[in-house]
């Protein structure tokens, strides 16, 4: 072979490894490419799941298709959760300085309040319409549970809105306000009527016949202390939550006590005034406790057409009936003992306001408290940071832990029995009838009693409140009529023990 061809060949080799190297240089490309491509894609997957970790409340754990680099990114994502959940965990809203400060004023002006309420009942039980209608005593807690149904629920869920800045235009204010306004007279219009049915059942079995005079003046009765009740209060309750908001102070803490301050002493004067009134024209004007009954229940669908304006008040007014129901034929049941009650120990009916409403007083700010936190860390029907119902059916961990809703009932929990002390103390320096029970045993005992019902109210506050969450009830609707009418039947109830085991001892002191 010549040179020529050697180097013909050579060249052609070299031709054929360039047209090679160039074929696989395209190839790599190609491949090259095609992974930057899949890369990315995965990028995004990769991205799209950290999204899901970092802002989804009840998925956490995902799937990943790519090893090790995916895996990677999922558990610096979850621990980045994990830090973010832990840190708004362990920050309460407030302090329990500030909270206890916060409460304590509005806890002591509700306690004047619940206290003259208290004399208020001891002096009208000798008036002729609790003396000829005794009936009228079975509305008493029913009536006095309103504040709780309608006007601490109202408090409750305006302190809520205000606090997720529902209201901070006039717009929305007034919309907000006249809706409300409509649906809390829809209910009391409602409860009642059924309240004063309820009576006239409970009147009814021990007796065995229905007078129906008294069914008249018991439903005309009720009907207006009702409607006319929570029209003043709910203004109230209004101007206070705007206040509270205008002042920085969190209405949560505020508007329920106040709430409850005014909600007994309204309710007892206005019931005994028109009260007497009917009783007076039952005597003379006979059509006139009919005519009243008419009138509201015609009134009743017209407030209705009104609330239905607004998607929330519209909602309560539809999904919103058990919680009253339920909690006013508790309150009735009280009622009823405390109608027994009454006539054994005549003096147990100045405590029975105060006792009943600073338990409910207390409940109503925790469970207030708690479904503001609810509303502002989850959407309705799932539980913040994946908790489960079961973790609020802790005793300890609801008093005796460093959660800060813990934290919260153990300084509800300390307002108890100084409070109930002061309370005492303003009921026997404003008696004016004989001296009322008082000494070393009756206070430990009353106290007790006091200690056990809040106790028992604050832990079922706890899981009632998460349990409604859970099952998608709104809990600023649903809650605080349950726990009050709880207070009012508990606070009866351990009342009246306490009388009974009493008048083995001081008999002369407690009849």
């Amino acid at each position: 072979m010549d040179k020529a061809e050697v180097r013909n060949d050579k060249a052609e080799c070299e031709t054929i490894h360039c047209s090679s190297k160039e074929t696989r240089s395209g190839s790599d490309h190609e491949i090259g490419e095609k992974t930057t491509r899949d890369v990315v894609a995965n990028s995004i997957d990769v991205l799209a799941q950290m999204g899901d970790v970092l802002y989804s409340k009840s998925n956490r754990e995902i799937s990943v298709k790519d090893g090790k680099t995916s895996s990677s990114y999922t558990r610096d994502a979850d621990e980045l959760a994990e830090t973010n959940v832990m840190d708004e965990r362990d920050l309460p809203a407030e302090s329990s300085y500030v909270l206890f400060f916060e409460v304590l004023f509005p806890f002591l002006i509700a306690g004047f309040g619940m206290v003259l309420a208290g004399l208020v009942l001891d002096a009208v039980q000798h008036w002729e319409l609790f003396v000829q209608v005794p009936e009228t005593f079975i509305l008493v807690p029913a009536l006095l549970g309103l504040k709780g149904n309608l006007e601490m629920t109202l408090a409750s869920r305006l302190s809520t809105l205000a606090n997720m800045g529902r209201m901070d235009t006039s717009e929305s204010r007034w919309a907000v306000i006249t809706t409300n306004l409509a649906l809390i007279q829809v209910q009391a219009i409602v409860v009642a009527f059924l309240a004063s049915s309820f009576a006239v059942v409970l009147a009814w079995i021990p007796k065995g016949q229905i007078d129906w005079a008294h069914v008249t003046l018991l439903c005309a009765s009720s009907l207006t202390t009702a409607s006319v009740a929570s029209l003043l209060l709910s203004f109230v309750m209004i101007t206070v939550v705007l206040i509270s908001r205008c002042l920085h102070i969190n209405p949560d803490n505020v508007a329920t006590p106040i709430a409850a301050s005014l909600g007994d002493l309204t309710t007892l004067a206005v019931l005994s005034l028109f009260g007497s009134a009917f009783l007076r024209a039952h005597l003379t004007e006979s059509w006139l406790n009919v005519a009243v009954v008419v009138i509201f229940l015609l009134a009743a669908p017209l407030w209705a057409m009104a609330a239905r304006r607004d998607d929330g008040a519209k909602d309560v007014l539809e999904n919103g009936w058990s919680p009253i129901i339920f909690s006013m034929l508790i309150s009735s049941t009280g009622g009823f003992i405390l109608e027994g009650a009454i006539k054994r120990f005549p003096k147990i009916a100045v405590f029975q306001p105060v006792i009943n409403g600073v338990g409910g007083n207390l409940a109503a700010v925790h469970a207030s408290r708690l479904a503001t936190f609810f509303h502002r860390t989850s959407t309705i029907g799932v539980l913040p940071y994946d908790w489960s119902v079961q973790r609020f059916y802790s005793f300890k961990r609801a008093f005796f832990s460093s959660e800060w809703d813990s934290r919260s009932a153990r300084v509800l929990l300390m307002l108890v029995v100084p409070g109930h002390i002061i309370f005492n103390w303003l009921i026997r320096a404003l008696y004016s009838g004989e001296t009322p029970p008082s000494g070393a045993l009756f206070t430990s005992l009353y106290l007790l009693a006091a200690l056990l019902q809040v106790m028992l109210i604050l832990y079922v506050c706890q899981w009632l409140v998460a349990l409604m969450w859970w099952l998608e009830v709104d809990p600023d609707n649903a809650a605080i009529p349950y726990l009050t009418a709880l207070g009012d039947l508990s606070g009866t109830f351990l009342l009246f023990i306490t009388f009974l085991f009493l008048s083995w001892f001081q008999k002369n002191d407690i009849h």
